[in-house]
């Protein structure tokens, strides 16, 4: 046990990775086998990313440096910085890897039944594994060329998934939007990354973040690392090409392509508080990141409103939902240099916006999956066309409500209580925030009523008489997901205490990211 929790940071990305050159073999003995594969190599990197956040929590920041005869140091003798390949896993790391592993494995239950009739399942679970692997691998990452490499592994397989039903024209156009959009961010990425060794002659993140100078090129490299995270996150104004791509994908993939989302918001926020910190413009930088998540609360609900295709509905509100993360982390930034207001409040706007980034993922993954439910079995996605479901699909029904009044911020929903958080904090750096936030949540309950009219209540239509529940692995993956967000609402404040402020607390100590590393430099 205690070599599993040693080398728990490398194993979390290996597993999945080795599971997807894996799988083709596993599918020549036949689909069960390969299914069964799947979800048991998914539920040890579960208890492997748990494994390794209990380590994290109770013994602080863990480094894995590859290669090393002692994995636990950064830096070999005699070298003044790292040389390896290192693994920097804090609380931030392990909150995300959390996320991303549990969505990972509900998605995985719901595809077997949702995919059965599909064809190509062998390269369509290669894929799937290979999306969880850029996910894990950003997340737990300590230098910025591997995080490149790990988001153009996110980006390849979250195009390929997205457009994997190649019959469907608009799944062929979303997977194509969003290779192009993830090339160009990732070339951003690379170009800052190349700027950063120019100047420093290193790579990893906390060895640049104790050479920082602040220059011109850094500058230069702040702004194409928002940019390009921020477009990956699918914030306006670089949201256009979230409902195209999360409308058509298959299955189980739209909660997971939107992990990969949030995998790229924490990266961004890796960047402005690890990476920057202080040295940074705190007060523009900060607003920037406010405005973009108040343009993409505003935008994305008035988008979802007019919406009657109830994939492309809930995509809209994944860009409405991101703006209430940015809102959070962009106080904290804003008020980043003064340790006063980062006590008194910023602290708190940075959890709940960690807070409202788990409860979302788990939330917004739940309807992403009651919505391809609907369609696996009515064949439609147009509101006008469905009806009376509650009476045939009861487990669906109740799903859908959790995670309508939770992404509602509707008490005593986890989506009220991470609201709340961001709305307390953001009102004491401006009130107007705060009132803003709120007419949005109001106009999220009104885009969720509708659909819970449109779909579950009313007459049933004629044709969808001999309509029948989803099959069990579909309820399970939906049950993961809603059982999370079930927890997350009774015992809130024991999640916020566990793993939400050890988070935020990350991020707001740079030197403790940076003595990590460089302690023994």
């Amino acid at each position: 046990m205690d070599i599993l929790v040693a080398h728990s940071p490398i194993l979390a990305i290996a597993v999945p990775l080795l599971a997807a050159f894996l799988t083709p073999l596993a599918g020549r003995l036949g689909a069960r086998t390969r299914n069964l594969f799947v979800i048991v190599a998914l539920l040890f990197v579960e208890f492997l990313v748990i494994t390794l956040a209990r380590d994290v929590y109770a013994n602080g920041i863990r480094i894995y440096t590859l290669g090393a005869l002692s994995p636990s140091l950064a830096l070999p003798e005699n070298y003044m910085v790292p040389v390896r390949i290192v693994l920097e896993v804090d609380g931030l790391s392990v909150f995300m890897a959390l996320i991303s592993a549990t969505v990972a494995l509900a998605g995985a239950f719901y595809s077997i039944a949702c995919m059965r009739e599909e064809t190509g399942q062998d390269r369509f679970y290669t894929l799937l594994l290979m999306l969880t692997v850029g996910m894990l691998g950003m997340q737990l990452t300590g230098d910025l060329f591997n995080m490149f490499v790990f988001l153009e592994i996110l980006s390849i397989s979250g195009a390929a998934l997205a457009a994997f039903r190649t019959r469907y024209v608009d799944a062929v156009e979303g997977g194509f939007k969003y290779i192009i959009v993830s090339t160009v961010a990732a070339l951003m990425v690379l170009m800052a990354t190349a700027l950063f060794y120019a100047q420093y002659n290193v790579l990893n993140i906390a060895a640049i973040a104790s050479a920082m100078q602040y220059t011109a090129l850094d500058k230069i490299a702040l702004a194409l690392l928002l940019i390009a995270l921020l477009t990956k996150a699918g914030g306006v104004p670089s949201h256009w090409w979230v409902p195209d791509t999360y409308t058509p994908a298959p299955g189980g993939t739209s909660p997971m392509i939107y992990a990969a989302t949030l995998a790229c918001m924490s990266a961004m926020f890796r960047v402005a508080f690890t990476l920057y910190g202080v040295k940074m413009s705190l007060a523009t930088v900060g607003w920037v990141i406010i405005i973009a998540g108040l343009l993409s609360m505003f935008v994305g609900v008035t988008m979802a409103l007019r919406q009657t295709d109830v994939k492309r509905l809930m995509a809209y509100h994944v860009i409405s939902q991101g703006g209430y993360m940015l809102l959070g982390v962009g106080v904290g930034v804003a008020v980043l240099g003064d340790p006063e207001a980062v006590a008194s409040y910023g602290r708190e706007a940075v959890a709940g916006g960690l807070f409202h980034v788990i409860n979302h993922a788990f939330f917004k993954g739940l309807l992403l999956l009651t919505g391809e439910a609907l369609f696996f079995r009515l064949g439609t996605r147009d509101l006008n066309q469905m009806g009376g479901m509650g009476r045939t699909m009861k487990w669906t029904c109740a799903f859908f409500l959790i995670g309508a009044l939770a992404i509602s911020g509707v008490p005593p929903f986890n989506g009220f209580a991470s609201k709340l958080m961001i709305y307390e904090a953001s009102y004491q750096l401006n009130p107007m925030l705060t009132i803003i936030a709120m007419m949005v949540s109001i106009m999220t309950l009104a885009s969720f009523t509708k659909v819970f009219q449109a779909a579950f209540t009313g007459p049933e239509l004629p044709e969808h008489k001999h309509v029948r529940e989803v099959p069990l692995p579909m309820i399970i993956g939906m049950g993961i997901l809603a059982g999370a967000t079930l927890f997350f609402s009774l015992f809130p404040q024991a999640v916020v205490n566990t793993i939400i402020y050890p988070a935020a607390d990350a991020l707001l100590d740079q030197v403790g990211y940076i003595g990590a590393v460089m302690g023994g430099a």
